[in-house]
């Protein structure tokens, strides 16, 4: 897996807005003065007209792309995701969650792989954030194929969407020819029957790295790519409870109210089973390498693995 091309999301955020645009004349992109951060120059090259600097200013940005929405037209809005979903929770709830405004919120530099960014923009809680919000979609797409993908599902959907992409590079590895992507459905990356590992983002090459790892132990691990919080997928997490008996649920976040939480809440209702939660565990990230932090705070492969063999012990 080491030789797999890897592309960072907000990259893919970058170039799949500007695919998009070629089909589709209806939507804007609105970025806070960090569009080379969030890679949303590419499209401000191909499409200045369409493209609107806010300035350092994400509250007052959500509310223009919320009036913006009103016109008929689908704003994309980009910022760092400690900013979009932190700084303007109040707008992004009352202005775009509480009318149901058809507005695109586009996060990058979420969770502790914004590295050297430090703690102040390492946002563990934006999911969680979001995911409180009634009818809001909630996306975490694992690689490139999948992030632009996820784009063009959310610009179909009416609603509002929050979607998280990354700063890390990350291995593609939906470049099957049978990948498909449908808002409010995981995928089976691998088969087993022991447990079921079931992560989002970046973590998902990270879970597939821990189950080769654990086949060594001759633990039979099963993967599950989860890209849509919310909705959650019921149907498959169910299946895997009842095949694996245990469920690892693997997040670049806070344990507290994202995908961990969502799964728990499920089969806390519908079917009981032992889970175990990987993520950051109720405690700011810290300023250093990307790969350094994932390894420290328990989020590599390797240690993924290690937790899921000892709590399976």
């Amino acid at each position: 897996m080491a030789d797999v091309k890897k592309i960072a999301t907000r990259v893919s955020l970058g170039n799949g807005l500007t695919e998009l645009a070629a089909e589709h004349k209806d939507f804007v992109v609105m970025d806070a003065d960090v569009a080379m951060a969030t890679m949303t120059h590419t499209f401000r090259s191909a499409y200045p007209e369409r493209h609107i600097d806010c300035g350092i200013a994400e509250a007052n940005m959500m509310s223009m792309a919320a009036g913006i929405a009103t016109t008929g037209k689908v704003p994309f809005v980009c910022a760092f995701a400690m900013f979009v979903a932190g700084r303007a929770f109040e707008q992004v709830r009352n202005s775009i969650g509480y009318p149901h405004l058809n507005v695109k919120i586009c996060s990058t530099h979420g969770g502790i792989s914004a590295g050297e960014d430090g703690a102040s923009h390492q946002c563990n809680e934006d999911l969680t954030l979001m995911r409180t919000i009634p009818g809001m979609t909630v996306i975490c797409p694992s690689d490139d194929i999948e992030a632009k993908a996820a784009l063009k599902a959310a610009y179909e959907m009416e609603g509002p969407v929050y979607l998280r992409f990354g700063r890390q590079p990350v291995a593609v590895i939906n470049d099957t020819p049978d990948y498909s992507f449908t808002i409010g459905k995981g995928r089976v990356m691998r088969e087993g029957s022991d447990v079921a590992l079931i992560a989002c983002g970046i973590m998902v090459h990270e879970a597939l790295s821990a189950a080769e790892l654990l086949a060594e132990k001759g633990i039979q691990a099963r993967v599950i790519n989860m890209p849509t919080i919310k909705p959650l997928d019921d149907e498959l997490v169910l299946a895997a409870a009842k095949d694996c008996k245990k469920i690892v649920t693997v997040e670049e976040h806070s344990v507290l109210g994202a995908l961990g939480s969502a799964v728990c809440e499920l089969l806390s209702e519908k079917m009981p089973t032992p889970v175990k939660r990987i993520g950051m565990q109720d405690c700011f990230g810290e300023s250093g390498p990307a790969l350094a932090l994932l390894e420290k705070y328990g989020l590599s492969g390797n240690r993924i693995a290690e937790t899921v063999e000892n709590w399976l012990k």
